[in-house]
């Protein structure tokens, strides 16, 4: 099991990032949130959660400690799977997730492209009594820096939403990034995702 990487970032793509680690590559499958705090040629460290298959090894990348139990408890409940596990954490930052659990809040889970009624019902009563209460105090991501409209809109598409719907949920939050220097992407994205849910 790989717990961690820590190296310089090679490259960022619309759902991973490369990490070179002692002059090996390694791709890590990250949120957008995650990925907006990671900068080409800086050095990072991901908590890590290896993902193995017959035919494949995953490694996902979270921006810490907590987020990373949160997607390894996620796929404890039936039919989640490390994917739906990531458009969960992409959609509700852990504290979230915990509270939409604990308060049985169907309407807020089925927010999360791939996640219907009764899906939301089988993991907040799978999950309610070991998700835990929220523990606050969180530090919010850094703010991107490159151009938050591509980033947001290449999030939505890689969580499965079509590129029309997309544009329309950008548009639809541009008034939150007007006058702001350095837009909080992964904010953002998540007000998109709710414009979506609405639709």
């Amino acid at each position: 099991m790989i717990a961690f990487v820590r190296g310089r970032v090679a490259a960022v793509t619309l759902s991973s990032a490369v990490v070179e680690v002692g002059g090996v590559g390694l791709e890590v499958m990250c949120t957008p949130g995650t990925l907006a705090t990671l900068r080409t040629g800086r050095e990072a460290t991901l908590p890590t959660s290896m993902v193995v298959r017959e035919d494949s090894l995953t490694l996902f990348g979270f921006a810490d400690e907590d987020e990373k139990q949160t997607f390894e408890l996620l796929q404890t409940a039936s039919g989640v799977g490390p994917k739906l596990a990531q458009a969960m954490l992409a959609v509700l930052p852990p504290d979230d997730l915990r509270r939409t659990i604990a308060a049985d809040d169907v309407k807020t889970l089925t927010r999360v492209p791939g996640i219907g009624q009764k899906g939301a019902q089988r993991i907040i009563l799978e999950l309610k009594d070991r998700v835990g209460a929220p523990v606050g105090g969180r530090t919010p991501a850094p703010a991107a820096v490159a151009p938050w409209r591509d980033q947001v809109h290449q999030g939505l598409v890689g969580l499965g939403w079509p590129a029309r719907d997309a544009d329309r949920a950008v548009e639809a939050v541009a008034d939150q990034a007007v006058g702001v220097e350095q837009p909080d992407v992964a904010a953002l994205l998540r007000a998109a995702l709710r414009t979506l849910s609405k639709a």
